[in-house]
């Protein structure tokens, strides 16, 4: 009886080693990721930047380029009013804020888009519509990219919308 279960062992460690040995080299071959993405603002046509003013009843392009080390996954964008002086800015520029109000009709525009497979680098440009009835003053324009393993970064651009006056 003992060699019965001594050969059942035996046996059935020879059939876990090549699934084991297999898992290893799998894992061994995957790509380890541990670096964060990069949101790059430095560009010539890089928008908007911080402390920028843009206008009711207009539209203007958001254009930033993304990088990775292995590749990218999604990015987002988000813009809501800064009405009360909340921070998120990731510029060391300060701003000059109007004085603390209520919001009436302020404007919240949130939208996620996916970056195609297998990028390591990505320039994204979006139009967005600035309705011309929003509550004008500062704002936060956040941009966030998540690379495919999960990390994330973001960076926090104040702004301001204004209405237009015509001369």
């Amino acid at each position: 009886m003992f060699t019965k279960y001594k050969t059942s062992k035996v046996s059935s460690m020879i059939r876990i080693f090549p699934a084991l040995l297999l898992t290893m080299l799998l894992v061994a071959c995957v790509e380890t990721d541990d670096e964060i993405p990069v949101i790059d603002m430095s560009s010539d046509n890089a928008f908007p930047q911080n402390c920028v003013t843009v206008y009711r009843g207009e539209s203007f392009t958001f254009h930033a380029r993304f990088t990775d080390n292995v590749e990218l996954g999604s990015y987002s964008i988000e813009l809501h009013n800064n009405f009360d002086h909340h921070t998120h800015s990731t510029s060391v520029v300060e701003c000059e804020l109007e004085p603390v109000k209520k919001a009436v009709n302020p404007l919240l525009f949130i939208k996620e888009f996916s970056i195609p497979r297998g990028l390591t680098e990505y320039t994204a440009s979006v139009t967005i519509d600035v309705p011309a009835d929003v509550d004008t003053g500062d704002y936060h324009f956040m941009v966030r990219v998540t690379d495919k393993s999960g990390w994330q970064t973001f960076e926090g651009i104040n702004i301001k919308i204004a209405k237009k006056w015509l001369l």
